[in-house]
């Protein structure tokens, strides 16, 4: 029925990075649209504050855990298979970001954002293909979707060498994974978020916002609504053909240049 065009009642998500920025504007979207949603971060205090956030208007699990190793991804897939026999929804939005001048960027830093920003998505969707493929169907396919960026997209103004770098593959990830995966009853899509409050853009928006507000097509920065509102589409019936693309959340930023 059409009313149930964009339901995500009673489907299983895990969304990593869920404890704060674009994860938790996720992780609280689907919560409050029904969905049993497990939330994955470093800092398990952190991570049992926003449970106990959000668990006031639904269900919501903290697995906290370390993604920056492989290590540390096929233990979440070994917690989250404790709980669940099915996953119907991988948000993959774990991620990190280095700054720093062409001439002085640091090999540890390039590391620490490819590790958390790309291997881990690979090789997290990778250890949790069981659980997708036992959700999904023809008709009803699992879903993963990964957070990409705007800079993986256009080059971006700051010296994010390797973040800008890990996004773009992200976004070519996205497809190569869903081509590999649709057969299984998976789809797999890319969110690139453009300006939003959140943790990694705090620095920048406080000393830049207005202007980056200013000169977005739509004059403003991205609220937590709209970012709950695409994930939701890409999660529900709505979305269920939809398959190896990137929607840009930008208020037109790339769409118009």
């Amino acid at each position: 029925m059409i009313q149930d065009l964009f339901s995500i009642q009673g489907k299983v998500a895990l969304v990593t990075g869920g404890s704060s920025g674009i994860g938790l504007m996720i992780a609280r979207g689907y919560v409050e649209a029904g969905a049993r949603v497990y939330i994955s971060s470093r800092k398990a205090d952190v991570c049992e504050q926003v449970v106990k956030e959000l668990s006031a208007t639904g269900t919501c699990i903290a697995l906290p855990n370390d993604l920056s190793t492989v290590e540390g991804v096929r233990k979440l897939a070994r917690e989250l298979s404790e709980h669940e026999d099915s996953l119907d929804i991988l948000v993959n939005n774990a991620g990190a970001n280095w700054a720093s001048p062409l001439g002085e960027y640091p090999e540890s830093g390039w590391d620490k954002v490819m590790d958390l920003n790309l291997k881990a998505i690979f090789f997290l969707t990778q250890e949790l293909i069981p659980k997708l493929t036992a959700a999904g169907t023809a008709e009803s396919p699992a879903r993963v979707i990964n957070i990409a960026s705007i800079d993986g997209i256009g080059v971006p103004a700051l010296d994010t060498f390797a973040y800008s770098a890990s996004k773009s593959a992200v976004i070519h990830m996205t497809r190569v994974l869903a081509r590999k995966l649709a057969g299984r009853h998976v789809t797999v899509n890319a969110i690139a978020p453009g300006p939003f409050e959140s943790r990694m853009m705090r620095v920048t928006l406080e000393r830049f916002g207005h202007g980056i507000a200013e000169q977005n097509p739509l004059g403003r920065i991205g609220s937590d609504e709209d970012m709950a509102g695409v994930a939701i589409y890409l999660a529900s019936r709505a979305g269920a053909y939809v398959n190896g693309v990137t929607i840009p959340v930008d208020g037109g930023i790339t769409g118009t240049r």
